[in-house]
């Protein structure tokens, strides 16, 4: 039975608006998710995909707005991570508060501490729950958001049944998934070879400790009792000239995923892989080629009466 408990945060030292999806979870981060001790190098993995990717957040939050309306007072965000879709949805809608969820203690204190730093503390507040089992006291949500959390959950319907709980009658669910790791290299050639390598392993490795992630969302979100108004798959995509982190960005991801493909890929393609990170000339940080690529797809749903 998952264990839950809520932590009202009154107090806070303000804050301001983040940009961005946590939200973006990236890809290479999605076997730790959910394990109470902070992944290593995860945060700022989430941090850097926010900062780069901030304008396609701000787009989408808008498009959120537009189908939730003006009338939206409380916003649960599921899988809150470092709270970057927290603070986005806090910034597009200036008189809600938001309930951040999430099974690490340590991503919530990180988020509760970023959130008085902005001078939001006071419109945060946290709840230390897996949401696979239910969002215990959350009552009557205008919006729930959750971005590349659904697909961690063993029981997708369960769930959705508990989402739906939680949300008021015509509350609007958000629900925005990743299409696999983000890419950096150029396309074509032996590095595009090689990239394309590693995310199809990527893929086998997530298909068996991720079974829902690709999933069917907009037939699932109609068969738990949602009416699904929009459903979207959009490129993300950074180039020349690339803002600051986005070396930073590619790095950690290379380093994350390099322990997960031992065994996965062959010797030549893991000598590869730490040529991209061993602080040559081949590392991404000193790279002046890299495109910056993700897939995000997103669902827009309402509560059935």
């Amino acid at each position: 039975m998952a264990h839950a408990h809520q932590h009202q945060h009154p107090h806070g030292h303000e804050h301001g608006p983040a940009a961005h999806s946590a939200d973006a979870h990236a890809d290479a981060h999605a076997h730790t998710h959910g394990s109470d001790a902070t992944p290593n190098g995860l945060p700022e993995i989430l941090d850097l995909d926010a900062a780069l990717f901030a304008p396609h957040l701000t787009a989408l939050t808008g498009r959120i707005a537009c189908l939730a309306g003006d009338d939206v007072r409380h916003i649960v965000d599921l899988g809150a991570g470092t709270g970057t879709g927290t603070f986005a949805l806090l910034e597009q809608f200036p008189t809600a508060r938001v309930t951040a969820v999430d099974s690490s203690p340590a991503m919530l204190e990180r988020l509760v501490s970023a959130a008085r730093d902005r001078g939001l503390g006071e419109r945060v507040r946290t709840l230390e729950a897996d949401a696979g089992a239910g969002l215990p006291g959350v009552v009557d949500a205008d919006l729930v958001w959750a971005s590349a959390s659904l697909h961690h959950l063993d029981d997708p319907a369960t769930a959705l049944a508990g989402i739906r709980a939680a949300l008021r009658p015509g509350g609007l669910l958000a629900v925005a998934e990743v299409d696999g790791m983000p890419t950096f290299l150029p396309a074509d050639g032996e590095s595009g070879e090689l990239e394309a390598r590693c995310r199809a392993a990527l893929d086998g490795l997530h298909a068996e400790r991720m079974p829902h992630r690709g999933a069917d969302w907009g037939s699932l979100l109609a068969a738990a009792g949602f009416s699904v108004e929009q459903e979207r798959a959009e490129p993300w995509e950074l180039r020349a000239p690339l803002p600051e982190g986005a070396g930073r960005y590619a790095f950690l991801v290379f380093e994350r995923i390099r322990g997960s493909l031992d065994g996965r890929v062959d010797a030549d393609d893991l000598a590869a892989l730490d040529r991209l990170i061993d602080g040559g000339p081949e590392d991404v940080r000193h790279r002046d080629d890299l495109v910056v690529r993700s897939t995000r797809e997103t669902w827009m749903a309402r509560r059935s009466a």
